[in-house]
């Protein structure tokens, strides 16, 4: 036998002073350090220590640290045990603490405290050898009779326990690979034992009173497993017994045993799930996925966190609408009533949805069309996805889709993870119980984009007509048919929606309103919902049409009816406060007493002063039903009007024009301001303008530069002198400055509302047109918007969003609407009384946008040559 030489641990050891638990040598333990000295102690020694000396520290238990550094050190136990710290986790909450993680090495004697600040270190006296003793049968003779018996109880208690389970089996390996004299100090950590009993093996430092010691506490464990088993074998015996009498139950009861039979089967789950298995119509595959789980259900303890998981599975599988479907409803003229009775215009919408339905009665396995409804908020794009439902006697289901930025939201979770669910797909499909649903993905173009994937991407497969048939979830794990779906997406723009999954949807616009179609809507449905809502009938409210157009106009400026819904909710809140007040006091008028006694005031006031008294009478009377909104209600309700008609106020002054934008709240109408004073020729622009619009802007002062000599624009203001001729005449001429628009003058380019950010190439016209107005000094016409892009030859270039744009300059007032020429095919889709209140020009180039924007044109004038004096 070669002979080993001892490991030293090192003769200085700081001290680390628990009260909890005893760390005994080959055990480990976690202990929470929050007080002064071993906070200190973690802080200097364990985080910046970078030696494995470092790491080792002196645990002394039985002795809490006093709270802080001035309190002296409490007496110490003199038995510790050397650690070795193999984890440090610190944390602010609720108060600085750490947590470390320790494995005991052997038992040292305190010899003497070298210092007690910052943290207690001592000189120690090892007691244990540490050492690898080699497993040989010499060195178990040498133990004798006592480690033998310690060792035979040992593996008694062992096989007590259920040897399925890792740390059991482990248990018992290591009883026969470690030597025996470090097993007490390990049995004694597993064991049920106490801290004082803990702390008695702590102090043995002989080997043989450390296994008289230890023996008895096994032999206690032991009985108390035998004792349990025998209380459980009890119970499996009742259990036994109870299902042996069960087969007699079939053969003495009345014929009507086998429903108790069939309803005893009923109680336990797994049989309840393995008959819904068998009578579910799901798809081959996924039944033979369902057999597969129930067989390796039946063999889990229910202790197993994959028990519950696998239920789970099989549960969701049993109750999706595999075969389960509606019969649509196909009469098309009662979906026309129903569509026209539910929603006002949109007529692009009812002609998709009853197409949808005229080829779906001629072709029975129509697949589900997949819509995306594109429009400002507000215009009903939601509420036709129901009425949609409704229409074809369909279930509907709304998923949100605004801030998703994971995928698995659509996909589902792997059954892997720790709370797997299926995605939002799935879960509807399970929440409507038929596989024809409608389904609304609600905002599809504020979709996010993260770490865990690409929810758009996703979406890709389950909005592809030729793919969806064979929809996997990352949950489910097998094929699900959503082809007969009917997907309805909405969106504000198509702008951030990706271009491979805008390639899957079929676009229908879905416009804002105009004015006579929000005054229909709001008599139609908004003003009967909002008095059904606060209790009130048309006896005691009207709203005329006049005062629903000043709302509208005054009140509200926005492309759908959110606002003016809002708007008409107020005012029947405040014809409430006035009809309740009033039937209050018919209550008090209707009381004698009451009425006596108001008369009795008012004859005592009436000898004083009498007008006052006659107002106040008047005043207490109800209010006359019904209560007339006119444009003073409307006033003392809603407050002074919001938006006034300042077109004509803004235009009072040259370099000012109106340009027409598009957003995804609908059109508005924008103005551009210009102004110059003397400078470098330098051009600003502010209004937080895109790359797009600035490119305009130079566009447009380049075209101008060119072409000043034709339009005799300057850059100076016209002044006016008196020129003495040769005739002996004095005459007024204009003295104009150079041709050279920006030579000794700055240009600057404003576009109000400042913190909207604008861009886009349909500016280009409106900025010309108001530069040629300042460099003119002629005013642009009040009731002319404009839009189109300009090219640096001055042409005019088609641009998008005409339907918005030419809406918003008929809710701003405006008379007069200039396009581009080749957007002229965008007018058929404006409403016929829109086209009758306002006049179009087409322009092909800025010369016909200038003509058409000014009053009398801005045609080419001549203008005579200056006579040089030579007085």
């Amino acid at each position: 036998m070669s002979s080993v030489s001892p490991i030293q641990i090192p003769s200085r050891l700081p001290l680390l002073l628990t009260h909890e638990g005893v760390l005994l040598p080959g055990s480990t333990m976690r202990t929470s350090v929050d007080s002064a000295r071993n906070l200190q102690l973690v802080r200097s020694r364990l985080l910046k220590g970078t030696s494995l000396q470092s790491t080792i520290l002196g645990v002394i238990p039985n002795t809490p640290d006093p709270a802080s550094d001035a309190q002296d050190l409490p007496p110490l136990h003199r038995i510790g045990t050397a650690a070795l710290a193999v984890q440090v986790v610190g944390s602010n909450w609720p108060k600085p603490h750490y947590t470390l993680l320790i494995t005991g090495l052997c038992r040292f004697q305190i010899v003497q405290v070298v210092k007690e600040k910052p943290y207690p270190v001592a000189e120690v006296e090892q007691l244990d050898r540490l050492e690898e003793f080699p497993n040989t049968c010499k060195t178990r003779e040498e133990l004798g009779e006592l480690s033998e018996q310690f060792y035979k109880y040992a593996v008694q208690l062992v096989e007590m326990l259920d040897m399925s389970v890792p740390a059991v089996a482990k248990l018992r390996r290591l009883l026969d690979s470690l030597p025996r004299e470090a097993l007490p100090d390990i049995l004694t950590s597993i064991i049920r034992t106490s801290n004082k009993e803990k702390l008695q093996i702590l102090d043995a430092v002989s080997l043989e009173e450390r296994f008289k010691m230890t023996i008895p506490l096994l032999v206690r464990q032991i009985e108390g497993l035998k004792l349990l088993q025998k209380t459980r074998k009890h119970k499996q015996d009742d259990d036994k017994r109870v299902i042996a009498i069960r087969p007699m139950r079939r053969i003495t009861h009345v014929p009507g045993a086998l429903a108790d039979e069939d309803e005893d089967e009923d109680n336990d789950d797994i049989v309840m799930l393995e008959k819904k298995i068998r009578t579910s119509s799901m798809p081959e595959q996924a039944h033979k996925v369902c057999v597969k789980e129930i067989k390796r259900l039946k063999k889990m303890p229910q202790s197993m966190p994959e028990y519950a998981l696998t239920r789970n599975y099989l549960e969701l599988m049993v109750e999706l609408p595999w075969n389960k479907s509606t019969t649509d409803r196909l009469d098309i003229r009662a979906a026309r009533v129903l569509l026209d009775n539910d929603h006002y215009a949109m007529e692009k919408l009812k002609k998709r949805v009853l197409e949808y339905l005229a080829v779906r009665q001629l072709k029975n396995n129509l697949k589900g069309p997949i819509l995306c409804f594109v429009g400002p908020p507000g215009v009903g794009k939601t509420s036709v996805g129901r009425s949609v439902a409704k229409t074809l006697g369909r279930e509907f289901h709304r998923i949100a889709l605004g801030g998703v930025c994971d995928q698995s939201d659509i996909r589902g979770h792997r059954r892997t993870y720790v709370g797997s669910m299926p995605g939002r797909i799935i879960n509807g499909l399970k929440t409507v119980g038929v596989n024809n649903p409608v389904f609304l993905l609600d905002e599809v173009d504020k979709l996010g984009k993260s770490l865990q994937g690409d929810p758009a991407a996703a979406l890709l497969e389950v909005l592809d007509p030729e793919q969806n048939h064979n929809f996997t979830d990352h949950y489910l794990n097998v094929a699900f048919d959503l082809s007969q779906v009917l997907f309805i997406a909405t969106a504000n723009t198509t702008a951030t929606i990706p271009p491979a999954l805008l390639d899957r949807m079929e676009i229908i616009q879905v416009p804002g309103y105009t004015q006579e179609e929000k005054i229909e809507i709001a008599h139609r449905h908004l003003i009967p919902k909002q008095l059904e809502q606060h209790g009130l009938t048309p006896q005691q409210i009207q709203i005329p049409q006049v005062t629903t157009l000043d709302i509208i106009t005054r009140y509200t400026r926005e492309a759908g009816v959110r606002s003016l819904d809002r708007k008409l909710g107020a005012i029947c809140r405040a014809v409430a406060v006035k009809v309740a007040e009033g039937q209050h006091r018919e209550a008090k008028l209707d009381r004698p007493d009451v009425a006596e006694g108001e008369g009795c005031k008012e004859h005592t006031l009436e000898d004083g002063k009498s007008d006052p008294v006659s107002d106040t009478t008047d005043l207490a009377l109800p209010p006359e039903m019904p209560i007339l909104i006119d444009f003073h209600a409307l006033k003392d309700i809603l407050g002074p009007p919001m938006y006034e008609m300042e077109v004509s106020e803004r235009l009072s002054q040259p370099g000012v024009a109106i340009g027409l934008a598009w957003t995804p709240l609908g059109g508005e109408i924008m103005f551009v301001e210009a102004s110059r004073m003397d400078g470098e020729g330098q051009l600003t622009l502010t209004g937080q303008l895109g790359n797009v619009m600035k490119e305009s802007a130079h566009l447009a002062i380049s075209w101008l530069r060119s072409n000043a000599k034709k339009y005799h624009l300057t850059n100076e203001k016209e002044k006016t002198g008196l020129i003495f001729l040769h005739q002996n005449l004095f005459s007024f001429l204009k003295a104009s400055g150079s041709f050279d628009l920006l030579e000794n003058t700055d240009i600057h380019l404003h576009f109000p509302a400042g913190a909207v950010t604008k861009d886009g190439p349909s500016a280009g016209v409106t900025i010309a047109t108001c530069l040629a107005s300042l460099f003119s000094g002629r005013l642009v016409r009040s009731d002319v918007a404009m839009t189109g892009e300009i090219t640096l030859r001055g042409l005019v270039l088609p641009v998008g969003g005409i339907k918005d744009k030419v809406l918003a300059a008929h809710r701003a007032g405006l008379k007069r609407v200039i396009i581009p020429q080749r957007n002229e095919k965008d007018l058929e889709e404006i409403p016929a009384n829109v086209r009758q209140d306002l006049s179009f020009i087409t322009a092909s180039c800025l010369d016909e946008v200038l003509n058409a924007a000014f009053d009398g044109g801005f045609t080419v004038k001549t203008r005579p040559g200056l006579l040089n004096s030579k007085l």
